[in-house]
């Protein structure tokens, strides 16, 4: 019920970032404490009012059982109704690839650039708000606008709205910044991805730009004991974290945050700038 009170709470700011973009569900049907599942392929048990799309898989997970020859029957969730449904399925989070399905159905090249920052033992959401203040600078002198958010749970995202020519080109550009940054200060952050590297640092995954990944989206639930919310914020909010609750929401905030900021991630629905060429490895 909490679940569904949220999404349809939400509906308004969430359905937009949602829009056109294959939702893959992240399922608890024995609540939080149990074992979660991820689920691409909605072919077996999707109403015949939900739209999907049907798509080649880029990989096998565990349970999507695609039953389509290797495609996979994403859902696309256009309304409230939607939300409604996936809520009903226990799918606490719904993620989603930086990029949307064009009108014939196929991939279309990302329209969303992300850095996922994320704390090794030893640091927090405190170490990736600053790391987030350098990463949104970089991206300022190439004349590109950042937009942070929580993740819901230990760290931050990053997006910015662009244009590419080719599918491999943001995760190219995401690669070269997270280098730079790691390489200016090395004590604090992280651009690789072994565990042993990251403690006490900020890894700035850049591969979540790959077209076969995907991120939780905007005003999702975390499938936590308390129901943390990605959550977008206000730079001043970033400049200002001093400890991890300064940045941690649950769906009980979400009502006075939009009624005070409306959908701070607003200028992700319109098109963005070209990705520089100088970025491009």
């Amino acid at each position: 019920r909490d679940v569904l009170a949220h999404y349809l709470g939400v509906a308004e700011v969430m359905l937009p970032h949602l829009a056109g973009r294959p939702v893959t569900l992240r399922r608890w049907p024995d609540g939080v404490e149990r074992t979660a599942f991820f689920e691409k392929n909605v072919a077996r048990h999707v109403p015949d009012w939900v739209r999907t799309v049907r798509l080649d898989s880029p990989g096998s997970s565990r349970g999507t059982g695609s039953i389509n020859g290797g495609a996979i029957d994403y859902p696309l969730i256009d309304d409230a109704a939607g939300l409604a449904w996936v809520a009903n399925l226990a799918a606490l989070e719904l993620h989603v690839p930086q990029w949307t399905v064009g009108p014939d159905g196929g991939r279309q090249d990302p329209d969303l650039l992300v850095f996922d920052l994320d704390p090794g033992e030893g640091a927090s959401v405190v170490d990736c708000a600053r790391v987030a203040l350098g990463v949104a600078a970089l991206l300022a002198d190439d004349g590109l606008t950042a937009y942070p958010r929580t993740s819901g749970g230990k760290g931050m995202q990053l997006y910015a709205p662009v244009r590419v020519s080719r599918p491999q080109q943001t995760g190219d550009y995401a690669r070269v910044i997270a280098e730079r940054l790691a390489a200016d200060d090395p004590t604090r952050v992280t651009a690789v991805m072994a565990k042993q590297r990251r403690q006490g640092k900020v890894f700035i995954d850049w591969s979540q730009n790959n077209p076969a990944k995907t991120t939780v989206a905007s005003y999702s639930l975390r499938g936590r004991p308390q129901p943390t919310v990605a959550t977008p914020l206000t730079w001043d909010e970033v400049a200002a974290c001093r400890q991890p609750a300064d940045l941690t929401f649950t769906a009980a905030d979400l009502p006075g945050r939009l009624a005070e900021h409306g959908d701070l991630m607003a200028s992700l629905l319109t098109e963005g700038p070209r990705l520089p060429r100088s970025a491009a490895r």
